[in-house]
């Protein structure tokens, strides 16, 4: 029992050492025991950051903790919408919830932490404009700055406009993309008939 007990933990200290955040169900699914889990976290070699969601107490703190976190939660979702935008500097809102995209099809995740705000895409805008970034170790898909913007545009009835046109003004004046790049985002998003004139009036005289 002590072997297996010793096995198990060495385990986990094998999956610390390679992630900064880890899953419950990750762990389990590499022979790592509930029991062992819970040991870990009473010796504080093991910090619990959400359901089911564990790191190592001395993992350097990142302020994007949160999207890493719902990328492990939600392995095949998108950050999108104005946590994408929040993640490009191109606004001061923090969301309250993650905004996150997945597909028509695809399972709704189960209620719990982080609070989510789930925004359904057809297949054709899901896969579009998706970057990935390392946020405390974990990959995590972010729709581009392009994308983001046409998103944003095309889906005015879950965001208010003014949040688009600021984001839009901002990714334009600090050269986050060039208007090209947007244009095009805005066409092959769905989202150039109501884009267009905001996005003339920015580059009129640039």
């Amino acid at each position: 029992m002590t072997r297996q007990k010793s096995t198990q933990r060495e385990l986990l200290r094998a999956q610390l050492a390679g992630q900064t955040i880890l899953r419950a169900q990750n762990l389990r699914q590499h022979g790592i025991a509930g029991a062992t889990i819970q040991r870990a976290l009473g010796d504080g070699e093991l910090v619990r950051i959400g359901r089911g969601l564990y790191q190592r107490p001395d993992a350097e703190f990142d302020g994007n903790l949160t999207l890493a976190e719902v990328a492990k939660r939600i392995p095949k979702g998108v950050i999108a919408m104005v946590s994408a935008l929040a993640w490009h500097g191109l606004t001061d809102q923090m969301p309250r919830k993650t905004w996150v995209a997945i597909g028509a099809h695809d399972w709704s995740p189960v209620p719990g932490y982080p609070p989510l705000r789930v925004v359904r895409f057809a297949d054709k805008y899901l896969t579009q404009g998706v970057e990935h970034h390392t946020i405390s170790g974990v990959d995590v898909a972010i729709y581009s700055v392009p994308k983001t913007l046409a998103d944003l545009f095309r889906n005015g009835r879950l965001v208010d406009r003014s949040v688009a046109v600021e984001g839009l003004r901002t990714a334009v004046e600090q050269r986050k993309a060039s208007p090209s790049a947007i244009a095009e985002a805005a066409r092959t998003g769905g989202a150039w008939k109501i884009m267009r004139p905001y996005l003339e009036a920015l580059t009129f005289n640039g």
